[in-house]
């Protein structure tokens, strides 16, 4: 046992303590524990578990079962509750996230964190190292050699051998304080090893990383979301360290790597390699490719093996690191601007257009639409680090015989979107199985239905990421217009359920919207007012605003101007519909089905219940005295915007095209016109500029 409890006089006495080589312990009652036994016991189940994180996160040799650990881990957390008086910062339990914080707060770094010069080509780190010899003729050339992290920099100080803040890089002189974040890091320990013997004060630098498994899963689920997926690690690494609530990052498998000691009080050191054994005795996550070379040929080699290995590693690396190894020698080098010259980063080339498919996965719209993604291996496409490209649907994913596993290449359609060329061919390789669209939605299990090539998801508002994606296209600007209502915002209000309908919107409190991330009192109470503003939208707004298939921006402000209110609009038929100009059957059935669902009707009853009132388009000759006429405009106006300048006239009954034609009435030029207005001369067509424009509309 852990510890053996002896019963003199009432209270019990811990004749032993030892979580580390015997964990599988009887604990007695916390009730029947004294403060002093309490005490004993916890610090005793801190060490231990520091142990065991250790030989998990570190040294990936687990000694302890998962049950075992989990039950000394709620062992310790029932004695907090116990006895509140012995909570600790830098206790294990901490490490599930301390309270969200309303902003990161800058703070000056103990030393400056530099930025390394970095090259290309072998012939300039030869220049690199021939300075270094310059420097010191007289002494054999030491270097050592270690991966080039792809993460996030950071700064992590220890005081009493106790960690008590970390920052990122910031500016090199100054970062934010993301010590709740970095607390939650199971590879940092929260304690020094060594005791009593720790440095008084030790600042030390690392990178936090993103482990590339951890990386997929979570761009997976971004994904499968309705989210764009990060680019890189180094990104989602970076988003989840700078969140502001310890407990979703704590969700999150960070890793963290150490490198370099910024200050250190009471203990000085001659080479940067006993640096790095250091920090390893101190229990601080070192990598196990650092290398001590004595020459160029062993700094080429390095590099070749290491590039050649980059795809095998659980992280990202990007190239390496060349450091000189004699303490001595970084003081007389020095440093130049922020960039030190006893360091350089030799970085491998990016990897081009050809990667690795590691997971197909499916993705939902916000119409429904399923469409399979290839999630990939970072690769840069002109310039662009691309992670994701599209498959379009099932036919296209099985035409191309895509799996995952397979060596493909990327390409970026018409240079933005990044699409799936072709497979590359590897002889002799097994291959994953075909895919297969799923049965049921991936994110609300509805059961997915077959429309032409393309599958849907059925369930509306009520699958979370098309109702995320509704919520966002309620609040653009070209519809609802609420501004601080962004992707991130309307994910977290449907993940926290605040808003299972649109109309949920315009209930919520400023104390539901201060709960979110990143949203402190002011935050919460601008996007509170923004809501609360946007209750009286013009008709064609509120259409577009409501995400009917087929209606954008143009339809909107037709159908608007044709029924002047929602409730005409409501009770038209597909025939009143299709009389419209520019109103097909697609879009007649489109809308008329819209508002025959029953979900439609509750919704626009939830909205006038909250307060939403929809502005009536008139319909009077006489505020509509551009009806019959048709528009064209070219170059650019001064006081309106291209849509500004045609939503007034489509206000005042006109109609904006695109091109010039037998049917056109007005051209309206700015500055810088094109080639339209040589086609309006040719036509007879009235030219009117901007100054005309005006005295016309009004």
């Amino acid at each position: 046992m852990a510890f053996r409890p002896t019963l003199q006089g009432n209270e019990f006495k811990m004749s032993e303590l030892d979580f580390k080589d015997d964990p599988d312990a009887d604990f007695p009652d916390t009730d029947s524990l004294s403060q002093d036994d309490a005490r004993r016991e916890v610090e005793a189940l801190r060490e231990g578990i520091a142990y065991h994180d250790h030989l998990y996160y570190v040294e990936n040799k687990p000694e302890i079962s998962d049950a075992v650990y989990d039950r000394l881990f709620r062992r310790l957390q029932d004695l907090e509750k116990a006895f509140p008086e012995l909570e600790s910062e830098n206790s294990p339990t901490r490490r599930v996230g301390a309270e969200p914080m309303d902003e990161l707060v800058r703070v000056e770094h103990a030393s400056p964190l530099l930025s390394l010069n970095a090259v290309f080509e072998s012939g300039e780190v030869a220049s690199f190292l021939a300075a270094v010899r310059q420097a010191d003729e007289e002494t054999e050339l030491r270097l050592v050699a270690e991966p080039k992290f792809d993460g996030v920099s950071v700064e992590v100080v220890y005081e009493g051998g106790e960690f008590v803040r970390g920052a990122t890089r910031g500016d090199g002189r100054t970062g934010e304080d993301v010590t709740a974040n970095l607390r939650t890091i199971r590879s940092l320990p929260l304690r020094l090893h060594g005791g009593k013997k720790s440095p008084e004060r030790l600042a030390v630098r690392g990178e936090v990383l993103l482990p590339k498994d951890a990386f997929q899963e979570f761009n997976r689920q971004r994904v499968e979301g309705g989210e764009e997926p990060f680019a890189n690690p180094r990104n989602a690494a970076a988003g989840t360290l700078r969140r502001l609530d310890p407990a979703e990052v704590a969700q999150r498998p960070l890793d963290i790597v150490f490198y370099d000691v910024l200050e250190v009080e009471g203990k000085s050191f001659c080479t940067h390699w006993d640096e790095l054994k250091q920090l390893k005795r101190w229990g601080l996550k070192t990598d196990k490719h650092n290398r001590r070379c004595s020459s160029t040929d062993d700094i080429r080699k390095y590099h070749a093996r290491l590039a050649e290995q980059r795809d095998d590693l659980p992280y990202e690396i990007d190239g390496i690191v060349i450091k000189v190894d004699g303490l001595d020698l970084w003081q007389q080098l020095g440093t130049r601007d922020r960039s030190p010259r006893w360091a350089l980063a030799w970085k491998f080339e990016p990897r081009q257009e050809v990667t690795r498919l590691r997971q197909i996965v499916v993705q939902v719209g916000m119409t429904g639409m399923l469409t399979p993604v290839a999630l990939l291996e970072p690769v840069d496409v002109g310039g662009v680090t691309v992670s994701r490209a599209t498959l379009h649907n099932e036919g296209e994913v099985h035409r191309k015989d895509v799996r995952p596993g397979d060596r493909v290449r990327i390409a970026r359609a018409g240079d933005v979107i990044p699409e799936v060329v072709e497979r590359i061919k590897q002889p002799g390789r097994k291959r994953a199985g075909k895919f297969a669209m799923p049965a049921e939605c991936p994110a609300c299990g509805a059961e997915v239905i077959r429309e032409g090539a393309y599958h849907v998801c059925p369930a509306g508002a009520s699958c979370p990421p098309q109702l995320v994606g509704h919520l966002k296209h309620f609040a653009a600007q070209e519809a609802m217009d609420i501004d601080g209502l962004g992707d991130e915002t309307a994910r977290e209000l449907v993940e926290k359920k605040l808003v299972r309908e649109l109309a949920d919107l315009y209930e919520l409190s400023v104390d539901d919207l201060r709960g979110l991330e990143a949203f402190a009192e002011k935050k919460a109470r601008k996007l509170h007012e923004a809501v609360q503003g946007s209750k009286q939208p013009r008709l064609d707004r509120f259409l577009f605003a409501l995400g009917i298939r087929h209606v954008g921006r143009r339809v909107a402000r037709l159908l608007a101007g044709q029924f002047g209110s929602l409730d005409k609009l409501r009770e038209a038929d597909q025939q009143r519909l299709e009389e419209i100009a520019e109103i097909g059957p697609e879009i007649a059935r489109s809308v008329v089905g819209f508002f025959d669902e029953p979900q439609t009707k509750e919704v626009l009853e939830h909205f006038a219940r909250a307060g939403v009132k929809i502005q009536d388009v008139p319909q009077s000759e006489g505020d509509r005295p551009l009806a019959g006429k048709t528009f064209v405009f070219t170059g650019e106006l001064d006081h309106f915007t291209r849509d500004e300048a045609q939503q007034r006239v489509e206000t005042l009954g006109g109609r904006a095209t695109s091109s010039v034609s037998g049917q056109t009435d007005y051209l309206v030029v700015g500055e810088r016109p094109g080639s339209k207005l040589e086609e309006a001369r040719d036509q007879d067509v009235e030219i009117l500029d901007e100054k005309q424009f005006e005295e016309l509309i009004a």
